[in-house]
């Protein structure tokens, strides 16, 4: 099997990048996948297997529609293109979709995926239903390597970074099983997106924003940047390129107003400081009243939950003069986790605090923790079951597919 050279890739505590393996460039049948790839990468494709440039042109922007917009998985329903030449494409190319190892349904509707790729390695992705939107979050890595003392998905080692054709994937995977195809603005269940699963987003940059280009783009899923968000832990030096070639609404993983408990909470804090993180936050290109950053901040009982920490936390924030939303974050445990939650009650104080500093912080009801997809607990089933049990799931999945 062909692979890509190794990517480099930050790792904190470094300063040199070290290599982070990539997907492999083809399937094991030798065909190539066809999402993820741009519309001039589609051409380009297109043309490299033997179609003239004329005709490459054209299928590409059938190929397309019917790909982002219609959701077509199979070269046959592409009734606009001659059937002859069907199996043509058949041969060379395929409309992937992540492998779906398993499927879970929380009581309170929320869904998680447990993925696996060609080559594979196992992520996550979650769907969280609201009633005026729902709001997929989508992994960008397999595992992490950020170890956030808080997060579950923490605990993992870092596998590889995730494809664009494996981000915007798992989007066309969640339009599938919601039934939302032919793609359209209005009445759809999949509103927003997040950012926010397994992995940094601005450590796989380029696949993220390649994947992210694909989502926004008018011809196809159609996703407004505004109803988009990118969560990092941050990596400062990435946020200004991330505005600017990206330009989704912004969102930080703080969880801690100073040095000591920052560095504790999130390791990647000893690289990139408070002060540096939040002027470059201040510096983030398109933000403002309307579109404010969202600082999320994870409540841990006697860490970080305390009167003097929410005044600081508002003082800072009106320091660098940020518009600003603060979602409290409940923490949800796991096994062997270090920290427990803060009472209903303080978190409720350290709330209205920061209210009454002028600044929004709405407390983020838990969502899906019966089925270990509340924020902070991805890791996949791979690491909590053995691999036999997932080829057993997998087995019973294709039996039952016929």
């Amino acid at each position: 099997m062909l692979t890509e050279p190794a990517a480099a890739m930050p790792i904190p505590g470094h300063i040199d990048p070290v290599p982070v393996p990539r997907a492999p460039k083809l399937r094991e049948d030798g065909r190539t996948d066809l999402i993820g790839l741009s519309k001039e990468q589609l051409r380009e494709t297109l043309a490299t297997a033997g179609m003239d440039a004329r005709q490459a042109k054209l299928r590409a922007k059938q190929i397309w529609h019917w790909i982002y917009n219609r959701g077509a998985t199979d070269f046959a329903a592409m009734t606009d293109i001659a059937k002859a030449q069907h199996p043509w494409l058949a041969e060379r190319f395929v409309i992937g979709r992540p492998d779906v190892v398993e499927a879970q349904v929380s009581t309170d509707g929320t869904r998680k995926w447990l993925l696996r790729s060609p080559d594979g390695q196992d992520y996550e992705m979650v769907f969280i239903p609201d009633a005026d939107r729902g709001t997929l979050c989508v992994s960008s890595q397999v595992g992490c390597t950020l170890n956030c003392r808080f997060c579950h998905t923490g605990t993992m080692r870092l596998v590889r970074n995730l494809t664009a054709g494996e981000i915007v994937g798992q989007v066309m995977l969640a339009r599938d099983s919601l039934g939302e195809w032919p793609s359209q603005p209005e009445g759809r269940m999949l509103t927003n997106i997040v950012m926010m699963g397994m992995g940094e987003p601005l450590y796989n940059f380029d696949a993220v924003r390649d994947a992210l280009k694909l989502v926004m783009d008018g011809d196809g899923l159609a996703l407004s940047k505004r109803r988009i968000t990118l969560s990092t832990s941050g990596v400062v030096p990435m946020m200004a390129r991330a505005g600017a070639e990206i330009g989704v609404n912004l969102a930080v993983s703080l969880h801690a107003v100073t040095k000591e408990v920052r560095d504790e909470i999130v390791p990647l804090n000893r690289k990139y400081g408070i002060e540096e993180l939040l002027q470059a936050c201040a510096d983030y290109p398109g933000a403002n009243n309307a579109r404010r950053i969202t600082f999320e901040y994870v409540m841990l009982k006697d860490r970080n939950d305390s009167d003097a920490e929410a005044h600081e936390l508002v003082r800072l924030l009106r320091q660098y003069k940020l518009p600003a939303k603060v979602n409290l974050i409940p923490f949800n445990p796991w096994p062997g986790a270090p920290y427990e939650t803060s009472t209903p009650e303080r978190v409720r104080r350290f709330s209205e605090i920061v209210f009454e500093g002028g600044i929004s912080a709405p407390v983020r009801t838990p969502r899906g923790r019966d089925i270990d997809a509340a924020c902070g607990q991805l890791k996949t089933a791979a690491e909590k079951k053995s691999r036999a049990e997932l080829d057993r799931l997998a087995a019973e999945k294709q039996a039952a597919l016929g």
